[in-house]
């Protein structure tokens, strides 16, 4: 079953130079592909490729310049503000950076219940009792509903700004570089609780990435894009094994490895991201 169908999406951005001429960004060009419920599908390309701005199109951040967005067959591109808090109901966002992503003002547990209140979901008692039902789920105890977000690592943050998307009982979660922010060891163990997630709580992912490593461990198929572009679409095994795209190949090849000596890519230049 297809719970999202992403059909022809572009998005142009105007922006003006410092003489005063407006120029066309094209984010997006006719972008076109499904997920399935349950499925996890990675969106992997370098910087300015689009990758984030196609997450803000599906979480109702920005709408698309033409195309839709289906979400259980319902068009959602230009949604009301009523239709989008229902929407966000349904699909929830885990950021980047999870140092900039909570406010350093709330405490911990108002940051979880904020969600549900926003969406007038739950009672109060019932709002505290998920929150720390959550902070459980992601691996931290439910002391910590009083404390400040300055308190914790980043990992901690991270694990914190997953039970916040979790609050409202999503059925899709974008997660736009979850890792990319934190050490190593600690992306390992963020990457290990969002699998075991997906399985206990039966959840959808769409996972943006530059990492290919990553991607391909969590996701089971990889969307290449480039330029605005959808290039290749298939099996994570497959597309980071036995690409068929020239630019695929190429981020491939550009992957740093032990034992490899550092090689220069040769079209890479020429087949990177947005122009501007």
């Amino acid at each position: 079953m297809d719970i999202l169908e992403i059909r022809n999406v572009t998005k142009t951005f105007r922006t003006r130079t410092f003489w005063g001429k407006t120029k066309e960004v094209h984010a997006l060009n006719g972008v076109s592909f499904t997920l399935k419920k349950g499925e996890s599908l990675g969106i992997v390309g370098e910087s300015g490729c689009g990758k984030s701005t196609l997450a803000n199109l599906i979480i109702h951040l920005i709408e698309p310049t033409s195309g839709e967005i289906l979400l259980y067959g319902k068009d959602i591109s230009h949604a009301k503000e009523a239709e989008v808090r229902e929407l966000r109901k349904k699909v929830q966002i885990v950021f980047q950076d999870p140092y900039s992503s909570l406010s350093p003002r709330m405490k911990i547990g108002d940051i979880l219940m904020e969600p549900a209140r926003v969406m007038k979901e739950f009672t109060e008692k019932e709002r505290k009792e998920r929150a720390e039902m959550l902070l459980g789920v992601v691996g931290l105890r439910k002391n910590v509903m009083d404390r400040y977000p300055h308190e914790f690592s980043g990992g901690q943050r991270q694990r914190i700004s997953i039970a916040r998307a979790l609050m409202t009982r999503p059925d899709i979660l974008i997660l736009d570089e979850p890792t990319s922010a934190l050490d190593v060891s600690v992306q390992a163990q963020v990457l290990n609780l969002l699998m075991d997630l997906r399985g206990k709580l039966n959840l959808t992912y769409l996972f943006i990435s530059h990492n290919l490593a990553v991607v391909r461990y969590i996701s089971d198929r990889t969307a290449v894009m480039q330029r605005g572009k959808l290039v290749e679409i298939g099996d994570s095994d497959q597309i980071l094994t036995h690409p068929s795209d020239d630019y695929t190949k190429e981020l491939i090849a550009a992957v740093p490895m032990i034992g490899k000596p550092f090689k220069e890519p040769e079209h890479l230049m020429e087949l990177g991201g947005l122009d501007g």
